[in-house]
Formats: C-alpha cells, structure tokens, sequence
C-alpha cells in the first residue's frame, strides 16, 4: 500500500514536498514513479527512481525544477517541487513496481506500475 501526502495550495513560484510512503512493500527492490493528471488530461509520469541503483528521470516539463529521493530507513519517497507553476495543477499519485526496466521506460509506461496511491492535489493559484 503506498500513501502520498504534502500536497496542498502554493502561489506561483513557491514549493511543495510530496511524500510516498509504502507499508507492504520494500522500496529498495521497485522502482517508484510519480505521475501526475490534471483535469481532462491523460496521467503523465514526471519523475521515476530506480530502488535499486538510484537512477532518475525527470520528465522535460519538471526537469530543473523537481527532484526526486528515497529515504531506505523510512521506506519512503519524495518529490522536492520547486519554482511551482500554474500548469503543475493536479493531482499526483506515487506507484511502485518491481524493479524489472529502466526509469526511463518505468515513467512512459504507466501501465507497468502495480501498485498505486490515493492521490494527492497540488494546486498553484495566485
């Protein structure tokens, strides 16, 4: 089961830290993505990591602006968002799945992922 939260309202330019945390499952072994749908839009995926290694992908929208992290003692996730914009509107959702690709293959294939949250709104508004 994995749970977001810290999202939340945000002006233009400020930040937010999303968290992930999983309580049956071991982050160390699957890759966890972050995704992300606003309103009429198909779900996106905007950052990966891979438990294992440690690589990230970012997508070019966030690129710059978020980072992602894995903390192993807290089996938990971030997603560090910085320099906020209105187009970051939505609500986000982390997913896990046993680490079997790339990340950048996990971030364009959502349909790989086999675990998901409940999502969390982020909403940037002057």
């Amino acid at each position: 089961q994995l749970v977001e939260s810290g999202g939340g309202l945000v002006q233009p330019g400020g930040s937010l830290r999303l968290s992930c945390t999983a309580s049956e499952v071991t982050l160390d072994y699957y890759g966890v993505g972050w995704f992300r749908q606003a309103p009429g839009k198909e779900r996106e995926g905007i950052s990966c990591i891979h438990g294992t290694d440690g690589s990230t992908y970012y997508a070019d929208s966030v690129k710059g602006r978020f980072t992602i992290s894995k903390v192993d003692a807290n089996n938990t996730v971030f997603l560090q968002m910085n320099s906020l914009k209105l187009e970051d509107t939505a609500v986000y959702y982390c997913a896990a799945l046993p680490v079997i690709t790339t990340v950048e293959i996990m971030c364009v294939t959502k349909g790989l992922f086999t675990s998901w949250g409940q999502g969390t709104q982020v909403t940037v508004s002057s």
